[in-house]
């Protein structure tokens, strides 16, 4: 068997369930892993060892009385310190949440504890899980941004840490550090996992998703965790999608990919750009640009509800405790703050229009294919690096993917695959097939 720490969440799930590999030797080689390299990355807020083996060794054991509890038996995985966890501390990245003890799971780590899924730690996130950076190290290059604000939880896969760990996104948290640290990231359709149980900075945009080693990993988990919400108006009433059977099934025709640059192309880095481009050459007729010109509108309704939404569910704890607070989200909020009702009716009303008209541009076509960030990780760690690439389609409510296949000035660059609302198994089998996982 290959080295524990580089195993896929799939493979070691099946291993696990086939008896080649207990989950107390997984967890203990992640434990190893985290030992050696802690230090220089700073991946996690809260590790608990000896927690982690008891729920490896409860795993073993139910395994060996033939109680396997699911799809994700035995597996190790991260969890982003926004999620409340019962038996460990939520802390949200801000020393107003210190000690802070959920009474229970979120929705979502339930989902993963019945799953079979060993909860193996808490991973940093930034600032109330806004820009602000935190200690975390972009493992590639320890002297160059993770991103943000899911930053603990793409390091610590980067890393070889843990197989697999969970992030949200309200504009780019999720696909920018997966395209800073090279690993696979996925967020889902808005409304498609529960998010009861994570911090809200943003009804409208705040979407649960994940990181990992293989696409069908992203597809596998997020099976896992897909339910109705009755409480949150985002979630959708429809059944559970089945995206891993999807991914791994074999395409109806060759997918053809809209290349979009996106009004922020002129301002990405010219070796990505020119990278970017090379890589969209080499996929000939499969890829054919093309301008959606709403796309402007939608990069500014994102931020105007972004911040409007941060300043109304942080707003009381810059009153709370302002002094705990940084003078760079404190000057966000008030600039959310500043935001009138007729500018934020105005980016609210205007997403339905605008996803009509992407999905209209998009017609006969399998996914936009456009870069996940504006460039390879910034150098330094005083910024977490522009989530322009990613907040309009968060906005939008659309599926995306980071893909590791490219790379410029020799850290990674994220390939970005964005698909229609619900149809999330075809944007990941869409990853597969350009992955070189699916022959046509």
């Amino acid at each position: 068997m290959p080295d524990l720490t580089t195993l896929t969440a799939t493979a070691a799930a099946d291993a696990i369930r086939k008896g080649e590999l207990t989950s107390e030797a997984l967890v203990r080689a992640c434990l190893e892993r985290i030992a050696a390299r802690e230090d220089d990355v700073q991946a996690w807020a809260h590790l608990d060892a000896e927690l982690a083996l008891a729920q490896a060794r409860e795993a073993d054991a139910a395994l060996r009385a033939g109680e396997a509890a699911g799809a994700l038996h035995g597996v190790p995985v991260g969890v982003k310190d926004i999620f409340d966890t019962a038996d460990m501390p939520t802390e949200n990245g801000s020393p107003i949440f210190a000690g802070r003890c959920p009474e229970r799971d979120a929705t979502c780590v339930a989902a993963l504890r019945d799953a079979g899924a060993v909860i193996m730690g808490k991973t940093v996130t930034t600032e109330l899980a806004l820009l602000t950076p935190a200690k975390t190290r972009n493992p590639r290059n320890l002297a160059h941004t993770p991103g943000g604000s899911s930053a603990g939880s793409a390091a610590a896969v980067a890393d070889h840490m843990i197989p697999a760990a969970l992030g949200s996104q309200t504009a780019g948290s999720i696909v920018r550090p997966a395209s800073f640290c090279g690993v696979y990231g996925f967020k889902p359709t808005l409304g498609l996992v529960p998010r009861a149980g994570v911090l809200m900075q943003s009804h409208t945009l705040d979407t649960v998703g994940l990181y990992a080693r293989s696409i069908e990993d992203l597809a596998l988990i997020t099976d896992c965790m897909t339910a109705f919400e009755d409480d949150d108006a985002t979630s959708f009433r429809r059944g559970r999608p089945g995206l891993l059977g999807t991914a791994r099934s074999k395409p109806p025709m060759p997918p053809r990919l809209a290349f979009v640059k996106t009004p922020s192309w002129p301002d990405a880095d010219a070796e990505m750009r020119a990278v970017f481009e090379g890589y969209v050459d080499s996929l000939g007729e499969s890829a054919v640009e093309i301008d959606i010109p709403v796309l402007a509108d939608v990069i500014e309704w994102q931020r105007v509800v972004q911040l409007a939404e941060n300043a109304h569910y942080y707003g009381p704890l810059l009153q709370q405790a302002p002094e705990l607070i940084s003078p760079g989200l404190t000057q966000r909020l008030e600039s959310g703050r500043a935001i009138d009702a007729q500018e934020y009716l105005r980016a609210i009303t205007g997403r339905e229009p605008a996803y009509r008209a992407v999905a209209a541009a998009l017609k006969g076509f399998s996914a936009v294919l456009t870069p996940a960030a504006l460039g390879p990780a910034p150098e330094g760690h005083t910024a977490t690096g522009s989530p322009i690439m990613n907040g309009l389609w968060t906005y939008l409510g659309m599926p995306t993917v980071s893909l590791p296949l490219l790379e410029a000035r020799g850290l990674p660059v994220g390939v970005q695959l964005v698909g229609l609302r619900h149809d999330d198994g075809r944007l990941l089998r869409t990853a597969r097939w350009l992955a070189g996982e699916i022959a046509i």
